[in-house]
C-alpha cells in the first residue's frame, strides 16, 4: 500500500468517534482470537514460561484479557492522526510529573526508559505535551517504509523527534547541552552483538537491550522511568514517572539494564495482559562460541 493511501486510510478511521471505534475493536477482538487465532501458540507459550505457578485457568483468563485489549490498542492508535491535545490530556493522567521537571530545570537531560506495555503509543503524544524541552522517541525502524514513514508522521505531531536507534548518539551529542528526553522503549528483543548479555525476566533467560546503559553512562543523565498503565474506563491511562538511577557513574557494569528491566517485570507481574505477549521476546538464545 503507497505512502498516500495510508494516509488517507488512517485519517479516515480516525475521524470516527471512540464509540464506533471501540465496536470495531469489539469485532476485531471475535476475528483476531476465536477465528485467525491471532499468534495464539506464541501468547500461550510466554505466559506459561513467564508464569509457570499459575494454572491453566489463570492463563487462559490472562490471555483471554489480553486479546481483550489488544484490538482495543490497534484502534486507539489509528485515532492518533486525529487526537486532540485536549483529548490527550484528559484521556491520560500524568503521576509524579515533578521528577521529570526536577531534573530538566536542573540543567539536566534524562534518559527516559518505558516498555510495550498498555498504550505507549499514547505515551508519545503525552510526553510531547508535558514540555517545551526536545523530546527524543527512540525506535526501530519498520521494514515497511511507507507505514513507517506515515506513523511517525502521527507520533511527531506534538514535537517530539522519532530517532532511529542507528542514529541516537549524533543526536544526544548534538543536544548534550541542552536540557531535553531521550525515550528508550527497552524491552525489545535486540540483535546479536559481540556485547551480549542475558539475564533473568520473567522466568526465563532473556538477552536483553543494554543501549540504555550505554547511553546513560556516556553522559551521566539520570535514568526515569515512564510505566504507563491502563484504567478501568476504556481509553482512559494514567503515565507514573520514577527515577531509577540519578548518578550514573555510580554504578557498575549491568547493573542500570538489571534496574529497569526488573521494574518491568515487576510492572507486568501487576497487571500481566497490557503487555504485548504476542512478541516472540525470547527467541534468541546463547549463542555457542566455541
Amino acid at each position: 500500500m503507497s505512502k498516500s493511501i495510508l494516509k488517507i486510510v488512517f485519517w479516515t478511521l480516525s475521524k470516527l468517534p471512540f464509540s464506533v471505534l471501540y465496536l470495531l475493536s469489539d469485532v476485531l477482538y471475535v476475528l483476531i482470537y476465536y477465528i485467525i487465532g491471532y499468534r495464539k501458540k506464541v501468547v500461550f507459550k510466554n505466559l506459561r514460561n513467564s508464569f509457570p505457578e499459575k494454572s491453566e485457568e489463570e492463563i487462559l483468563h490472562i490471555a483471554k484479557k489480553f486479546y481483550r485489549y489488544f484490538p482495543d490498542l490497534i484502534v486507539e492508535c489509528i485515532k492518533m492522526a486525529n487526537l486532540s491535545a485536549e483529548e490527550v490530556l484528559k484521556r491520560m493522567e500524568l503521576i509524579n510529573e515533578e521528577e521529570v521537571h526536577r531534573h530538566l530545570n536542573a540543567g539536566k537531560a534524562i534518559i527516559g526508559v518505558t516498555a510495550h506495555y498498555s498504550n505507549w503509543e499514547w505515551g508519545i503524544f503525552r510526553l510531547s505535551l508535558l514540555t517545551e524541552h526536545p523530546k527524543l522517541i527512540i525506535y526501530k525502524p519498520l521494514n515497511n517504509k511507507a507505514f513507517d514513514e506515515v506513523y511517525n508522521d502521527i507520533r511527531t505531531r506534538f514535537g517530539a523527534t522519532m530517532v532511529p536507534m542507528k542514529q541516537i548518539l549524533r543526536h544526544i551529542v548534538r543536544l548534550r547541552n541542552t536540557p531535553h528526553i531521550s525515550m528508550f522503549v527497552a524491552d525489545q528483543t535486540p540483535l546479536y552483538q559481540d556485547s551480549d548479555y542475558f539475564m533473568p525476566f520473567l522466568n526465563q533467560e532473556a538477552l536483553v537491550y543494554t543501549g540504555t546503559e550505554r547511553i546513560a553512562k556516556m553522559t551521566n543523565f539520570p535514568v526515569v522511568y515512564c510505566h504507563i498503565g491502563r484504567k478501568e474506563k476504556r481509553g482512559y491511562y494514567y503515565c507514573k514517572f520514577t527515577t531509577l538511577v540519578e548518578d550514573p557513574s555510580q554504578y557498575g557494569e549491568h547493573e542500570i539494564t538489571q534496574i529497569h528491566n526488573q521494574f518491568t517485570e515487576k510492572m507486568i507481574r501487576e497487571n500481566p495482559p497490557y503487555w504485548l505477549w504476542t512478541h516472540n521476546r525470547w527467541k534468541r538464545q546463547r549463542r555457542n562460541k566455541s
